[in-house]
């Protein structure tokens, strides 16, 4: 079963300055604050996105935010509301403290549809799990060197290959971090309470395993298993805007956040569905973006599942505001001005064939020139969800089949960790620009399939040995090779010309 969606948020965006934070912006924003409590409904909770108001200054001090740091005072989010979400925004609106309001519709994470036909996935099975757990490790292909994996195996041979040193924050609902092989170089749920819901808990194992399972001899092995991972819940913490902004207030340059949400979009109105098609990245609505800006502004690499919706993100459609959206709103996946700077993942399909020709986009996936690279979505092998291990215990539990731009995410999300922390052992850790334009230019490339040709951009698979600037012996000897080929043709048109 899917996991439940978060609350439904009403966004407001108060009328104030873009300009560095000074004593009238924080007066203004405390009274617009006052406002907009009184004009919610009774018992609604009222959350700055950007947390305390006389704390914000400091944060942004000496990052490319501070000559605009007033705008994130602007940014409230109105959960545990009572009424009709739109009239209520409308009511917003039309106050003098307000200059914007509209409702964001529910986060779920970004976990693919079942295949059509097939068996039901992810049961935890019955009976007991074996006295101990068989080492799946040669089943993780995504670990293996490029084409049709990232390379981790090579880079753990590097110094600092392993992540040692580089923190990661996923930002979605739930987490097992009791699970057997997520015992280490874990620091837990650092804010908000925790969904109850199993898939949402499934979910987050699942995430968290492929970059940061144990390498203990038994079960998975992250990607980069010696980086530090933590979790802020999107529940109960003002929504996801505020829980991507105390994400990356918990990091420092060169750490990763992982969002693993996606959204139903405006292909549908808005509207929740089974197929999740129509869903599209978080970015688009501006209090998502800004949080993002927010932690690049401050140097922290952020990884944004591109969602389930096969949509083109090239589309128009996503040139039009949403209703309440800010005057100053420009559709961000047209990147330029607009451009968020996060990474934007697609799903590719695995080299099994099952669902194609290895790095070609599956059907769900959405795709355009705002992806930057692509991991596998299907047939992912993590901890979670008990249909490769079973039994009563979730701890043990272990799956072959996780999917979706959220098992895509994480692989990505493991290589840049992994790049980061061989950065960090030699010349210094790269920032977010040049971790995304290397994933850009370098890469396992996409290939055409069965559900569109390769110019529907997801991106490339990320290759380690390439990121970090490592030619492979193969490519130095097709290199030499090529020289002499040359050289030959060369030598053979000067013999034929004195001929």
């Amino acid at each position: 079963m899917p996991a439940p969606s978060s609350p439904v948020e009403i966004v407001v965006v108060a009328q104030n300055s873009e300009a560095p934070i000074g004593h009238a912006d924080l007066t203004a924003s405390r009274s617009a604050e006052t406002r907009i409590i009184e004009l919610a409904s009774p018992g609604a909770t009222v959350t700055r996105s950007f947390g305390p108001a006389n704390r914000l200054g400091d944060r942004v001090r000496g990052t490319s935010l501070e000559s605009s740091g007033s705008a994130l005072l602007n940014y409230f989010s109105i959960t545990g509301f009572e009424g009709n979400a739109d009239e209520i925004a409308a009511a917003l609106a039309a106050d003098d403290a307000v200059a914007s309001a509209f409702v964001k519709p529910p986060a779920e994470p970004p976990i693919a549809p079942p295949v059509e036909g097939a068996v039901a996935e992810r049961a935890p099975g019955t009976g007991d799990a074996p006295p101990s757990t068989p080492d799946f490790t040669g089943s993780q292909g995504y670990l293996d060197a490029a084409p049709n994996g990232v390379d981790a195996r090579w880079a753990w041979t590097r110094p600092g290959g392993r992540g040692a040193g580089i923190q990661i924050v996923d930002v979605e609902g739930a987490w097992r971090f009791t699970h057997e092989d997520l015992l280490q170089n874990q620091g837990g749920v650092i804010s908000g309470p925790e969904s109850a819901d199993i898939g949402w808990r499934n979910h987050g194992t699942a995430v968290i395993g492929e970059f940061s399972g144990d390498d203990n001899g038994l079960g998975i092995t992250g990607i980069a298993p010696d980086a530090n991972v933590r979790a802020v819940s999107i529940f109960g913490s003002g929504g996801s805007a505020a829980a991507i902004r105390t994400a990356a207030d918990a990091l420092g340059a060169g750490d990763v956040i992982l969002i693993e949400l996606h959204r139903p979009g405006p292909r549908f109105n808005f509207a929740g569905r089974s197929d999740q098609l129509g869903y599209i990245a978080v970015e688009w609505w501006p209090d998502d973006f800004a949080a993002i800006q927010y932690a690049i502004g401050r140097g922290v690499i952020v990884v944004e599942a591109g969602g389930n919706g096969a949509e083109n993100l090239d589309d128009g459609l996503y040139d039009t505001p949403a209703a309440g959206f800010p005057g100053s709103w420009a559709n961000p996946f047209r990147g330029g001005t607009a451009d968020s700077g996060a990474i934007i993942v697609g799903a590719g399909a695995p080299p099994s064939g099952n669902f194609g020709s290895p790095r070609s986009r599956l059907d769900f996936s959405n795709y355009g020139s705002r992806i930057d690279a692509q991991g596998w979505g299907r047939e992912v092998v993590t901890t979670g969800y008990g249909d490769l291990q079973g039994g009563p215990n979730e701890d043990l539990w272990y799956t072959q089949q996780f999917s979706g731009t959220s098992s895509a995410s994480p692989i990505v999300v493991g290589a840049v960790a992994a790049y980061q922390g061989i950065n960090a052992a030699g010349s210094g850790r790269k920032t977010p620009s040049d971790v995304r334009n290397r994933l850009r230019t370098t890469g396992s490339g996409q290939t055409d399939g069965p559900n569109g040709p390769a110019s529907q951009r997801i991106g490339s698979l990320p290759d380690l040995r390439a990121l970090a600037g490592v030619i492979k012996v193969k490519d130095i000897k097709d290199a030499k090779a090529e020289k002499l080929e040359k050289v030959e043709i060369k030598e053979g048109k000067e013999l034929k010309q004195e001929k």
